[in-house]
């Protein structure tokens, strides 16, 4: 994306993402560039592939006080959130016009990622998932989006799946 010939399409999609939403730019999650052995030590991890390949992190999000439905002056503000919402995703529609198979850092996540297996963990989902089975056959230690949580529902309290 920082070759010459690829700036004009960077400028146009960080341009037509901020007509929505603010976009951080954050530099340091990204190998591209880097020397061989920090990009080979950083494929050693469980980190999605595509890292290796990325010069930053784009981070288009939003954020609000603790809402608690039914909780006198903390109540959720769903047509906020709503609004909020797409706003984000047209954000993003933008640079996904430049990078459409892009990766995620799964620590700053959205709780909406579709494909999220994919997303966070890449090719390295498909190896993580059975190492992680005999450390935790009962999928007792999960978080959103995390490796195996596939097997709960979204809000975490129901398992949805039989342990093997």
């Amino acid at each position: 994306m920082l070759m010459r010939e690829r700036q004009p399409e960077l400028v146009d999609a960080l341009m037509g993402a901020t007509r929505y939403w603010p976009v951080e730019l954050h530099f340091q999650k990204g190998l591209a560039g880097a020397p061989a052995d920090v990009t080979a030590a950083g494929l050693q991890t469980p980190v999605n592939p595509v890292v290796a390949e990325s010069s930053a992190l784009a981070i288009v999000a939003s954020e609000g006080p603790p809402a608690f439905d039914g909780l006198t002056g903390h109540e959720p503000d769903v047509a906020k959130a709503r609004r909020d919402a797409k706003l984000i995703g047209l954000a993003i529609d933008e640079l996904r016009k430049l990078a459409p198979a892009d990766g995620a850092y799964v620590a700053e996540s959205s709780y909406f990622q579709q494909d999220w297996q994919a997303a966070y963990w890449g090719a390295n989902y498909a190896r993580l998932l059975p190492i992680k089975k005999p450390y935790d056959p009962h999928g007792l230690f999960f978080v959103r989006h995390g490796v195996g949580s596939e097997d709960w529902s979204d809000d975490g309290f129901t398992r949805m799946a039989d342990s093997d």
